[in-house]
């Protein structure tokens, strides 16, 4: 195949803004390539520049073997269809497709013969006469295809022409653009976003990201074996796994030697690993590579998005001691107060004041008739820097006190170096009511268990994902309840026709050929 153009070395900036830096990309004749990468990462700008529209601040361009950096767009024989069809209004579909051939001065007998034949190609015979204002937008599309391709150009350029339409029709008009180019045997280079529109039209995909390519490739290629974590998150949904490659063949992840198809790398590489979730299968427990629980489960039209649970997170549980109302009245001072029993870490008994008191045990005082606050004046304890539990009292000005408890625990963590993950929470002391009044219960019940999660390797601090209790917050007595927080833990996407229980065992099973490995984001391999 013909090499047709070549990038070599493109350099642009703007406002002091490195766009794209150092592209090089080869694209050959009668290709399908599609520029796929986020909004900002470079593409357009690429696009602009083969169109013309843009010169390229360092690097060339070269369109059949010459340099074409100062050609201007007209000389070019490139057309580019942008999102925004700028079709004319005043002039019918006919005349919107002859208009560049009557530029041309060409006889009307061959501007008819080509109009026919592009109205032919996209499949618009009858609507010739037709307003551009009454057709539909991918009728207008097509015209515009149509309007580019009768200039029979070497290139069709595509700036994310399907962005404006609805799902059903973009998905239409993915395979006519397939079908136009294969019919016409043009190279088109299309831009877009949306990943699904590279694997179903193109013939070469180049991933870009912040001004650089990260990988070319057919479509196969790009979703089957993407070079970094990066390209498996754009393309497709993706596992992807720490893992470390023992050897040639063998990869070693979730405490496991896997046989694979992949090598070059280094012997004890780390690497990311990725499995499809359409590669997974879901299997009898124990019958599978991994075992594992159904989380959750999630109906996506063609298929089950099933989420299996191989090993959970880092946990603690605790327990929540749960009080009826414990309000003292005063009826002389006609006063009343509240305070709950609470649990502190020994560490913290030196800085704790008393304004920390109060507000750990949410010790109030108000008035009985007109329940405006008043102010608590003493806070009397014998709390020390051990272990075990401390009377503290409140009192107000007028003589009202209650006395609840203090428990002074000693900081019990949980660490698992597999995970690389350390987690932290306390016993705590709650009411009925404040329960019941709880907006959101999970953040409200990390708070009063002061739970708290870190990564081992650097103590940053940890997300903790979920707060498991057994309990309806509305329904709630008194007694004593168990609160497990955790940490995340090992999940895989599972996606499957077949229909699975949450809270089922089962086990998940992939050959060796499902495992693709891919070097760290910004390593070799």
């Amino acid at each position: 195949m013909k090499k047709l153009i070549e990038f070599k070395n493109i350099v642009k900036k703007f406002d002091n803004t490195l766009v794209l830096k150092g592209i090089d990309l080869d694209i050959y004749e009668n290709e399908f390539v599609t520029l796929l990468g986020p909004s900002g990462c470079g593409k357009t700008t690429l696009l602009r520049m083969l169109g013309g529209f843009l010169t390229p601040d360092e690097g060339h361009i070269i369109f059949d073997g010459e340099v074409i950096d100062d050609v201007p767009a007209y000389k070019r024989p490139i057309n580019t269809i942008f999102q925004k069809y700028a079709l004319f209004p005043h002039l019918n579909v006919y005349d919107n497709i002859a208009f560049g051939l009557k530029l041309k001065k060409m006889p009307k007998d061959i501007i008819d013969a080509k109009v026919s034949r592009m109205i032919s190609l996209v499949a618009l015979e009858g609507r010739e006469k037709d307003d551009i204002s009454v057709l539909s937008g991918g009728q207008q599309q097509r015209v515009a295809i149509a309007r580019a391709l009768v200039n029979e150009p070497d290139v069709l350029l595509l700036d994310e022409p399907l962005a404006a339409l609805d799902l059903k029709l973009r998905k239409e008009m993915q395979h006519e653009l397939k079908r136009i180019q294969q019919e016409v045997g043009i190279t088109f280079i299309f831009v877009t976003h949306d990943q699904e529109e590279a694997l179903t039209m193109s013939d070469k995909i180049v991933v870009i990201k912040d001004g650089t390519i990260q990988q070319i490739g057919t479509p196969t290629e790009i979703y089957n074996e993407p070079v970094n974590e990066y390209v498996a998150n754009f393309i497709g949904e993706s596992n992807i796994l720490d893992g470390v490659m023992k050897k040639d063949y063998l990869v070693s992840f979730d405490d496991k030697d896997y046989e694979c198809v992949d090598r070059d790398f280094k012997e004890n590489e780390k690497v990311d690993v990725v499995i499809r979730p359409e590669d997974i299968d879901i299997v009898p427990y124990g019958k599978g590579k991994l075992n594992g629980e159904i989380k959750s489960v999630l109906f996506k039209g063609v298929h089950y998005e099933v989420i299996v649970e191989t090993r959970r997170g880092t946990s603690k549980t605790v327990t929540m001691h749960v009080l009826s109302e414990r309000d003292i009245t005063n009826a002389e001072a006609n006063e009343m107060m509240h305070a709950s029993d609470f649990s502190m870490d020994i560490d913290d008994v030196e800085t704790m004041t008393d304004q920390d008191i109060i507000a750990r045990a949410n010790a109030q005082a108000w008035d009985a008739e007109t329940e405006e606050d008043i102010q608590i004046s003493e806070v009397i304890t014998d709390l020390k820097k051990e272990t075990g539990r401390y009377d503290v009292t409140f009192k107000t000005h007028e003589g009202t006190s209650i006395t609840v408890k203090i428990s002074v625990v000693a900081p019990k963590y949980v660490e698992d170096d597999k995970d690389n993950m350390g987690i932290t929470a306390f016993d705590f002391y709650k009411t009925v009511d404040e329960i019941k009044e709880s907006m959101a219960i999970s953040v409200d019940l990390k708070t009063w268990a002061d739970a708290y999660a870190w990564y081992i390797d650097n103590d940053e601090e940890a997300p903790i994902t979920e707060v498991r209790f057994d309990f309806d917050p509305n329904e709630i007595v008194e007694g004593d309840y168990e609160i497990t927080f955790s940490t995340e833990g090992r999940e895989y996407k599972v996606h499957t026709t077949k229909y699975f229980e949450e809270g089922q065992k089962v086990a998940i099973d992939f050959n060796g050929a499902d495992i693709h490995v891919m070097s760290k984001m910004g390593g070799q391999g």
